[in-house]
């Protein structure tokens, strides 16, 4: 097998021969990203800059992201056991991406990091190693991506918590009366939903001193705060590229690899073997082992690159900034009157940048739409991958809208979510509050009709030319 040499921290190796993609000698003054300033078209005719306030569900990448793939693609070749310079470039590249991304979120020493598509790719992994018998305890808080793979396994559930005091005492007293049958605690680090961030070192411990293993699903987490999995003790951890400023379809599993180790891969192919006959195959060690097929380098190297640049802006900083701007935000939004915003735990709590809420009088969808076509402003509706909860807030509040009822799909209830991100500021707030409390007060500018088949509301007529691409 070819051993790879410990590669340097701002290139591919200590050797003048190997190119550096990236070199980050000091903290930028600010963190900016691909499209910052792009125009958007509104339905009166008029442009203005886009307002992105829907970065729970993806995010555009980081100039510097960009600027690092665009450095690596004239290099880009076949990764492992290739003898060409390309290829060792390439394999480089990818192994070191690997190296920054451990650091990033404080791996240990023995850890295995697993490349992936994404956070579902990761958790399904994780789920189709756990050991025979192996029995699950997650929330009804999760998103669907941290609830369906375990139903392969036997799975509890704990039910939506009133408070992280309330969430430790349900998961102590259940794991108690499981008599340590549980192998794994799944939950989440931070709520997709209304952005609440869970007291993960303290689930850890408890899980720990009943014989479970803790995963959790940082999607949300990761863009937002520092994560140290050592400092934590979590024993795994799942997220996404395309969350954290580099949506190049990669995604990574951390943590321990014995699970992973002694199962068979959940995708099959070369890279994944060391020998193959026609009766038998022998799998290689971690991480090849689940990595089976070309593995996506671009995505590694620009995961990496995203880690570097947060690295070092400083993730306590992003987090404290994103901290104040969800407080004007709170602030603003529940002075509008009709306006009903939606949290697990009471909103002093930390949370990441996330709020979801509805309007009287607008269903979620068609809210979002107005705000879209009329005022530039991207935000997110629907249940967003967290039916159980969704359902749970909007049953416990005010506001009851009318389900979305998709053709024959079966109707499902929603919300408007509001998520930041780096490109956030002051003034992005001032414009979404201000155009909801002139929706709430003089209503839409404009028609809307809404699709008998999809169910989602357009402008009628829709007076917005596309870019060339779509």
């Amino acid at each position: 097998m070819i051993q790879y040499q410990p590669l340097a921290p701002d290139g591919f190796r200590g050797d003048p021969a190997y190119p550096r993609l990236v070199e980050l000698d000091t903290a930028p003054a600010r963190l900016r990203l691909v499209g910052d300033d792009l125009e958007v078209p509104l339905v009166t005719g008029e442009s203005r800059r886009h307002v992105n306030l829907d970065y729970a569900a993806s995010t555009p990448p980081l100039v510097e992201v960009w600027e690092t793939v665009r450095l690596l693609l004239p290099y880009y070749s076949s990764v492992h056991r290739g003898a060409g310079y390309k290829s060792q470039v390439s394999t480089a590249a990818y192994e070191q991406a690997r190296a920054t991304i451990r650091a990033f979120f404080g791996a240990r020493p023995d850890d295995t990091l697993i490349f992936t598509r994404h956070t579902t790719d990761a958790l399904n992994l994780l789920a189709a190693s756990l050991p025979p018998g192996a029995r699950v305890l997650t929330t009804a808080v999760e998103h669907h991506a941290n609830l369906l793979p375990w139903r392969r396994a036997a799975v509890d559930y704990l039910p939506v918590p009133a408070g992280p005091a309330g969430l430790l005492r349900s998961l102590e007293e259940s794991l108690a009366q499981a008599g340590g049958a549980i192998a794994l605690v799944a939950v989440t680090g931070a709520s997709n939903v209304t952005g609440e961030i869970w007291p993960l070192a303290e689930i850890a411990r408890i899980a720990h001193r009943h014989g479970a293993r803790v995963l959790v699903d940082a999607a949300q987490l990761a863009p937002h705060a520092p994560i140290d999995i050592t400092s934590l003790g979590v024993d795994y951890l799942a997220m996404s590229g395309h969350k954290l400023y580099a949506p190049f379809g990669i995604g990574v599993l951390i943590g321990r690899g014995d699970w992973l180790a002694r199962s068979e891969p959940m995708i099959q192919g070369g890279g994944a073997v060391e020998s193959v006959t026609l009766d038998e195959v022998t799998w290689r060690g971690l991480p090849e082992r689940h990595e089976a097929g070309t593995p996506n380098l671009v995505g590694a190297v620009a995961l990496a690159a995203a880690c570097r640049t947060l690295q070092g802006y400083g993730m306590d900083r992003l987090a404290a900034e994103e901290a104040d701007l969800y407080e004007v935000a709170w602030t603003r939004l529940s002075s509008i009157a009709c306006l009903e915003l939606y949290t697990v735990w009471d909103h002093t709590h930390p949370h990441i940048g996330v709020l979801s809420f509805n309007l009287e009088g607008y269903p979620h969808g068609k809210l979002a739409t107005i705000l879209s076509a009329e005022y530039g402003i991207s935000v997110r509706s629907g249940s967003f991958c967290a039916h159980p909860l969704v359902r749970h807030l909007i049953q416990s509040g005010q506001i009851n809208p009318d389900p979305l009822r998709c053709g024959a799909h079966v109707p499902v209830t929603g919300a408007v979510r509001l998520s930041m991100g780096l490109g956030t500021s002051r003034q992005d707030i001032d414009a979404v509050a201000d155009a909801l409390a002139a929706i709430a007060e003089r209503g839409p500018r404009w028609r809307y009709s809404q699709c008998p088949v999809t169910g989602e509301y357009r402008p009628d007529p829709d007076t917005r030319t596309w870019p060339a691409l779509v």
